[in-house]
């Protein structure tokens, strides 16, 4: 009663007997520390002192402009873990993993478009460990199927780039290849595609007026007579031996027999080597399958022009004499064309490919 009389009279009690409203408690002496002890162990003397205690662990994500990048995706692993913790990234490019047992660990880091990275470390029992502000770099290697040109595509290239070819800038040069080893084999579509263009060049027209020309002027095959009469006669037999050569020769026979109709120029080599190689070239041509054969095609090409050539020639000239004397003429044609393409029509050919650095 006297105490509640006391109080309500506004008596205090003596410094000893009550501590004043805001006064801090009194701090205790912390506890010995063991000497192999780390900064970050939790005090010894409690009764936690035997348990190592969870910590976390936090960072900050950003590209290499610097800038904050939400969603990446942050995976924990760590020595004795079974189940691995994963957390992503929040808008502040920030992310924390609590409850992280202490110990060493590994990070890492992936997100769109950008290439996974690892970080390694240590956490120690108890501790808040915050982490290196990592910095993520776009992937550089974008998985993609590549889808490998096929030989037939790798030809069609080439034949692109053979019809570019023409001597002088003019005359067409298509049935010869500077890829050496590297050509691609034909089919016959491109063969055929070859003689189609060869045959309707206007150079070619304008060559066979030429031919058709020179034969009048010598009244050669008198049985056309002369005058525009006779020049046209001339015009379309040279004409028709062009291209009954060309299409047997090229691309029929070729096709048939899976020979490739070029002449594969060489470039390199002693004078009298090439030379002989030239000459060969009349006889012997590059199979499909890569390799050197029998110009069964350039042969029997020859000849089967110059039979043909005995339905439109005058009466006076069919015969087997016309033609074994266009069979002859062809061979004759295609070694002087091979020793040309050899030494001299490459120098003259504007777009010829050099595409072989071992060629000069």
């Amino acid at each position: 009663m006297l105490a509640l009389l006391l109080a309500a009279a506004g008596f205090t009690w003596p410094a000893l007997a009550q501590e004043p409203a805001n006064s801090a408690p009194p701090l205790e002496a912390p506890a010995a520390v063991p000497a192999d002890a780390t900064e970050n162990d939790p005090p010894s003397g409690t009764q936690q002192s035997d348990a190592k205690l969870s910590g976390a662990i936090r960072g900050t994500v950003v590209d290499k402009t610097g800038t904050l990048l939400g969603g990446v995706h942050v995976r924990l692993t760590q020595e004795g873990q079974v189940a691995a913790k994963e957390v992503t990234t929040g808008d502040d490019g920030q992310f924390l993993i609590v409850n992280a047992a202490p110990g060493v660990f590994q990070l890492t880091f992936s997100g769109p478009n950008f290439a996974s990275q690892n970080y390694s470390g240590t956490l120690h029992s108890g501790e808040v460990l915050v982490v290196p502000q990592i910095t993520l770099e776009l992937a550089t290697e974008v998985t993609t199927v590549r889808v490998e040109e096929s030989p037939v595509e790798i030809a069609q290239e080439q034949i692109k780039e053979q019809e570019k070819q023409r001597i002088l800038g003019a005359i067409p040069n298509f049935y010869v290849t500077y890829e050496g080893e590297n050509a691609a084999p034909l089919n016959p579509r491109q063969k055929f595609e070859l003689a189609w263009k060869s045959t309707l060049d206007p150079v070619t027209f304008g060559i066979t007026g030429a031919i058709a020309g020179a034969q009048q002027a010598t009244n050669a095959f008198k049985g056309y007579g002369q005058g525009a009469q006779g020049f046209a006669k001339r015009y379309g037999a040279s004409y028709a031996d062009i291209v009954t050569s060309t299409f047997i020769g090229g691309a029929i026979l070729p096709s048939v027999l899976k020979q490739d109709p070029r002449y594969y120029y060489r470039g390199t080599g002693t004078f009298h080597s090439r030379f002989w190689y030239a000459i060969s070239q009349t006889f012997i041509c590059k199979g499909d399958n890569g390799k050197w054969q029998f110009n069964y095609s350039s042969i029997l090409g020859s000849l089967a022009a110059g039979g043909i050539s005995n339905a439109y020639y005058p009466d006076t000239d069919r015969g087997a004499g016309l033609t074994f004397e266009n069979f002859g003429i062809g061979l004759g044609a295609t070694a002087g064309v091979n020793l040309l393409q050899e030494f001299v029509l490459r120098k003259l050919t504007p777009h010829a490919q050099k595409l072989d650095p071992a060629n000069p």
